[in-house]
């Protein structure tokens, strides 16, 4: 049994009680201004238990110190942003709201994870921690796509739909316009059986009230 690009560690549970997602935020870094798109995904050490060697966009959980709601969000976003990439924004106000994204009720390690744009600062350059982060790369999103296909790249569910969404915009400025002011609800994908397949699925995608 799978899902369709499975995170290495994942487990399914469609027998037990609903676990509740843990608050998590990721920043979406991007480059490129007036002229390109270019998004930082770095890859997990192969080493980790959940997600070993994907490549995904920096993040991780939020802490309790941190408080609670949007700011604290915001402040978990900057805080993995340095730990991971060893970028530094100073204003997690600043930082644009894209997505919202909730892991599958059938899944046992699940999260609430909100998406972040921000541009790279000028002058400053990613590095890899060495740690839970070894390897990144800029990537156009078409381009990251493509190399998942080639099976270059692992990558999840929720970043290959943000990676499709994403490559619908020409540069950095036009994807950081139209997240301004824009009402960002949940996703919550669902796993459905199909046969002895699980698949992920998105509300509305055909077989996703199975």
């Amino acid at each position: 049994m799978r899902i369709d690009r499975p995170p290495p560690g994942e487990e399914l549970d469609f027998d037990g009680e609903e676990s509740v997602p843990r608050q998590a935020a990721t920043v979406i870094l991007l480059r490129g201004g007036a002229e390109t798109l270019e998004v930082l995904l770095v890859r997990r050490t192969p080493a980790a238990r959940f997600m070993g060697g994907v490549w995904v966009f920096p993040g991780g959980a939020v802490d309790t110190s941190e408080g609670e709601g949007d700011q604290a969000h915001r402040i978990a976003a900057v805080r993995e942003l340095q730990e991971e990439a060893a970028i530094t924004l100073d204003d997690p106000g600043a930082l644009v709201k894209f997505s919202r994204w909730i892991t599958p009720p059938q899944v046992r390690i699940r999260f609430d994870t909100h998406f972040f744009l921000a541009p790279v600062p000028a002058g400053q350059e990613p590095r890899v921690d060495g740690d839970e982060v070894v390897d990144l790369g800029w990537f156009a999103p078409r381009a990251a796509l493509d190399a998942a296909d080639r099976e270059e790249i692992a990558l999840v569910f929720p970043t290959i739909k943000h990676l499709e969404q994403l490559a619908g915009f020409a540069s950095a400025d036009e994807v950081l316009a139209y997240a301004r002011g824009r009402d960002v609800r949940p996703v919550v994908p669902h796993v459905v059986m199909d046969g002895e397949i699980a698949r992920v699925v998105l509300p509305g995608d055909p077989g996703a009230d199975a």
